[in-house]
């Protein structure tokens, strides 16, 4: 996500004129797979690219990150598209030796300086796929990275898909939100780790990559919630491909791929069939002046960036991504593996890694054709069921029979990873570490996802949503500090967050959205029973698009009841006869003492919450008596 020069706009002549610059890049790498000699092979590095979370004080995204950058003087830490996101980037290591525990320490290095730059901005570094205290209004447009790239990259996703984004997730709670821009990406944060291979040997490996994606995937899951619900237990893998998925209504009827994507099928000889494939079936979305001749250059002994291919790879996101690189004039393969999460710790990702390297090590000396022993319909299937349900999930392997996850990943994956590791000459204290560090988490079925889910059961109704989320952020930042993995953390508990006034600050952070709501056109006798039945003071009322036109409060509609009219009225009396259309609303954006002064100044006891003309929430006197109740009880403590 690092090109400079993008063009925010391309017109009918731009477009060609990229797009014979792609297809050049296509031929180009074609002849480079047909020499052989100018990609790297024989060679085996590893490296990795960590996204991450800035929070302020209350827990809460900290838009610092362009503040941060101009303080971080490390070509590593660079931007990701959301304000509130860095993404750090370390040195390829060879595949040997002490490259993990490498790995490690060099990241707890670079994270260490960033650390020390934004708590002078009032900020900390969480380590998270999801933040859990991540609000829908943290997602706009404002919050974006100031970049051409990111610009481009919105607008061209927009127009594609032709519309708002929809989200829908059903977990044990069910996600639906619309939005206008494609920052819902930014709600995400990855640990990605890239794999080096020879062009000979690439589609051997690829298709391996994929086999053992959905185990990997299973022990490493750490994003279960996402704007308060508990969904999958990577949410991630379902929010990602739905914030920049660019098919219309049409895709419906036709077999339209996403553009995050598992994949469609095997690899059958090279690597040039994905990008043909990807190129065949996804529009250029970004463009830029291409300065190069991949065929002059090759003449003259040189290797090609093939910027063009390498530009419009970036914006197609497999999982697992096939990647073209040169370093030092020789050009290489990478399989990028993309499903892995950012956190919980920086141990728990390193040896996330470490099983994922040593799978592929250790089934390539085991397995010649992995197509002819597993379906690739199973592999994906392996995929999703480990996203939405991590270790619970059944996954089927290379025997066609079903089995846990914990199952399949303690008794075949980890001895699997250990050899594959040691064949690869991995210093043995370092397998120990981490592939051990996995068999516990996974034994144990203490994954980040899990510990999430576990704390938020133990605080149960414990204060406000947002206190319960709050409290969870804080306990993250705390235990990332040490170097303990997920599975020896203890659980959050309410009173990590601090003070649970930040808590109360805007109305969207305390509001109900639990609603119940009636039409105009029904019966005052369900409102009535509405109010008995859960004790509530106030109705509103909503069309069928889900927009406000009145409310029905139970003063008024006692005495509209007792009064000669609504005793003489004949037949069951329709809501709009009763209900206030002239409505005082507030945005959920509104501070406290706003919504305050607002009830105050007109005597009202209801305060709708509504958002582009529709009602998403509710708050009334009761809501600011408790919090005043809180405020007391402080009081009194100090």
């Amino acid at each position: 996500m690092g090109e400079k020069d993008i063009r925010l706009e391309l017109d009918s002549s731009d477009l060609r004129v990229f797009t014979q610059a792609l297809l050049r890049d296509v031929r180009a790498l074609d002849r480079l797979l047909q020499q052989g000699d100018q990609i790297e092979s024989g060679v085996r590095r590893i490296g990795l690219e960590q996204e991450l979370f800035l929070v302020d004080d209350m827990w809460r995204p900290a838009p610092v990150a362009v503040e941060a950058l101009e303080r971080i003087e490390d070509p590593r830490v660079t931007s990701e598209i959301g304000r509130f996101n860095l993404e750090c980037n370390l040195e390829p290591l060879l595949f040997g030796g002490n490259c993990l525990r490498l790995m490690e320490n060099r990241l707890n290095e670079l994270l260490d300086q960033v650390r020390k730059v934004v708590r002078d901005l009032g900020a900390e570094v969480v380590l998270a796929g999801i933040l859990p205290t991540l609000r829908k209004s943290d997602l706009t447009i404002d919050n974006m990275v100031p970049a051409d790239r990111y610009y481009a990259l919105n607008d061209a996703l927009t127009r594609l898909r032709g519309g708002d984004y929809d989200l829908r997730i059903k977990g044990t709670d069910e996600l639906r939100v619309t939005h206008d821009s494609v920052m819902l990406e930014a709600a995400n944060a990855s640990f990605q780790v890239h794999f080096q291979v020879g062009p000979e040997e690439f589609a051997r490996l690829y298709n391996i990559a994929m086999a053992v994606t959905g185990p990997v995937l299973a022990a490493a899951v750490n994003s279960p919630l996402m704007l308060g619900r508990r969904l999958w237990a990577e949410t991630r893998i379902a929010v990602f491909q739905q914030s920049v998925d660019t098919r219309s209504a049409i895709s419906e009827i036709r077999d339209v791929p996403a553009r995050v994507s598992f994949g469609r099928e095997w690899v059958d000889e090279s690597v040039l069939e994905i990008f043909k494939s990807d190129v065949s079936r996804f529009r250029v979305l970004l463009g830029r002046e291409i300065d190069e001749d991949p065929f002059e250059l090759m003449e003259e002994g040189r290797v090609p960036s093939l910027k063009a291919l390498q530009l419009f790879n970036s914006t197609v996101y497999r999982w697992n991504r096939a990647c073209y690189g040169v370093a030092d004039n020789v050009a290489h393969l990478r399989i990028e593996n993309r499903v892995l999460p950012c956190g919980p710790s920086v141990r728990d990702e390193v040896a996330n890694a470490a099983f994922w390297f040593g799978l592929l090590s250790g089934l390539a000396e085991e397995v010649d054709d992995i197509r002819e022993v597993i379906a690739f319909d199973s592999v994906f299937t392996n995929h999703l069921a480990a996203a939405r349900h991590g270790l619970e999930a059944h996954l089927t392997w290379l025997d066609g029979e079903p089995v846990t996850a914990q199952e399949l990943i303690c008794d075949r994956l980890l001895p699997l990873a250990r050899k594959g590791l040691e064949t690869r000459g991995i210093d043995a204290a370092d397998i120990e570490r981490y592939l051990d560090t996995v068999e516990a988490r996974v034994d144990s079925r203490r994954t980040g996802a899990s510990w999430q889910l576990g704390s938020l059961a133990d605080m149960g109704e414990k204060g406000t949503v947002e206190e319960r989320m709050a409290a969870l952020v804080a306990a993250m930042v705390e235990r990332q500090k040490h170097a303990r993995p997920v599975h020896e953390w203890a659980r959050a508990e309410l009173g990590e967050a601090g003070s649970w006034k930040p808590s109360y600050l805007r109305v969207e952070q305390y509001m109900s959205t639990d609603l119940l709501t009636v039409n105009e056109e029904e019966a005052v006798d369900l409102v009535v029973n509405l109010m008995d039945w859960h004790r509530i003071h106030h109705v509103p009322v909503e069309d069928n698009d889900h927009r406000l036109v009145g409310l029905v409060s139970h003063r008024p509609l006692l005495r509209f009841l007792a009064s000669d009219e609504g005793r003489s009225e004949e037949g069951p009396i329709p809501v709009k006869r009763v209900m206030v259309t002239d409505l005082v609303t507030v945005t959920p954006e509104t501070p406290t003492l706003g919504a305050i002064e607002v009830m105050r100044q007109h005597r009202i006891s209801c305060l709708p919450v509504v958002k582009d003309e529709k009602l998403i929430g509710i708050v009334t006197e009761r809501d600011f008596m408790r919090i005043a109740g809180q405020l007391l009880e402080e009081m009194l403590r100090e």
